[in-house]
């Protein structure tokens, strides 16, 4: 039993396994509930639901009526799917006994969360969906924006990544004292024992959920908890999947989304043809581009995307409640510009909704899906080889030189 304990919580786990798993769980919440597993939706309804707990009247502002304001974040499914994911991360973080308060030693870096993070929530608005429903969730769903959204993240995040390396932006390090001798105290491992207890509640809660009536809530919360788990146990980010591939030529990360993707696009598209459903589809505009680009940028600029934020600031990472405050402030921005500064006019009402599955039949949707999948591994392994072979060259220069 402790072995198997070490194996969950000792050690973070594969993220082909994670991401894996979380495509198939996407798949299976389509099928039960017709919604994907999304954030930013909601993250928009918390902005409109704090500007009116301040008086402010947003009755008018067209973006809400599309994302729908009804009730409260605890009556939505959507909401259970975020504070799922929230519990699910915090559970596990406490299990593998990892939570620790941590504030950055360059405070700048709170400033550049925080803008980071307003940037990425208006751009993922603005594309509707950020890393989840524009792009892992919204591919399996054959909706052409999803492909737009990647491929103006990949431009976004490579410009942040350009940014990121400039002494302006890294400014000076934060250096701190230390000592030759470093005591080492027994740590008292609460922890878990808290992680248990949370988890215990949180399990009460789903079952009333069940037990009222209230199904939908019950199934979100689930879900939620399962892909909070799955976030940090794997450490998602799809920021680092850009990053790291853009700088050093790491591409784990990025094959694993791709697979993934390529796995529930399988499972979505049997769910789709055995039970008739109908693909969620969202508009292919320039705004789609416009949105995934300043997304991309911002997630680098903020160090994280929605996923990588949430259980990060689970772990006790101060500087991802600074983005966290960013994305709603982002997100509401764009709810506001939407219709009163003319941004729909301007970049979305030109689009359309175009779905393959609508478009080319379903058979010819998953594999155009699993070929354009297939192109993207293709370039990412070529980009993985070639930056780290120029990287070596570089090294082998510079002794050469010296």
């Amino acid at each position: 039993m402790k072995s198997l304990y070490t194996r969950l919580f000792g050690r973070y786990w594969n993220p082909y396994t994670a991401l894996i798993a979380a495509g198939v769980l996407s798949a299976l919440y389509f099928g039960l509930t017709g919604t994907v597993w999304a954030v930013t939706g909601e993250f928009t309804r918390l902005g409109g639901h704090i500007l009116n707990f301040f008086g402010v009247d947003t009755s008018d502002w067209a973006y809400f009526g599309l994302v729908h304001m009804q009730g409260s974040s605890f009556s939505r499914s959507d909401g259970w799917i975020v504070w799922g994911m929230f519990i699910g991360a915090l559970i596990t973080v406490l299990l593998s006994n990892s939570f620790k308060i941590r504030v950055p030693k360059q405070k700048r870096r709170l400033f550049q969360g925080l803008i980071g993070g307003i940037i990425a929530g208006f751009g993922a608005r603005l594309a509707m969906g950020c890393n989840l429903a524009a792009f892992f969730t919204g591919v399996p769903q054959f909706s052409i924006h999803s492909w737009i959204f990647i491929v103006a993240t990949g431009f976004g995040t490579y410009l942040g990544a350009q940014i990121t390396k400039t002494k302006w932006w890294k400014g000076k390090p934060a250096l701190t004292k230390g000592s030759a001798v470093t005591k080492t105290r027994e740590k008292r491992v609460i922890q878990p024992y808290v992680g248990g207890l949370v988890a215990l509640a949180y399990s009460v809660l789903i079952i009333v959920f069940f037990a009222t009536g209230k199904p939908l809530l019950g199934t979100a919360a689930i879900f939620g908890a399962l892909f909070g788990i799955l976030i940090e146990r794997g450490q998602i980010c799809f920021t680092s999947a850009f990053r790291d591939l853009w700088l050093t030529g790491r591409s784990l990360m990025g094959k694993a989304i791709i697979l993934a993707m390529a796995v529930s696009s399988v499972f979505t598209i049997f769910v789709i043809a055995v039970y008739g459903m109908e693909p969620i589809t969202q508009i292919a505009s320039p705004g789609t581009f416009v949105g995934g680009f300043l997304f991309g940028l911002g997630i680098v600029l903020a160090s994280s995307c929605e996923t990588g934020m949430m259980y990060r600031l689970m772990e006790g990472q101060v500087l991802y409640l600074v983005v966290f405050a960013g994305n709603i402030i982002g997100v509401t921005l764009l709810a506001y510009a939407w219709d009163h500064l003319g941004v729909y006019e301007l970049l979305v009402a030109s689009g359309e909704k175009v779905n393959l599955v609508a478009t080319i039949g379903p058979v010819w949707a998953i594999i155009a899906t699993l070929t354009m999948l297939a192109a993207c591994w293709v370039f990412v392994d070529y980009w993985a080889k070639h930056k780290r072979y120029r990287m070596t060259v570089k090294r082998e220069e510079k002794k050469l030189v010296s």
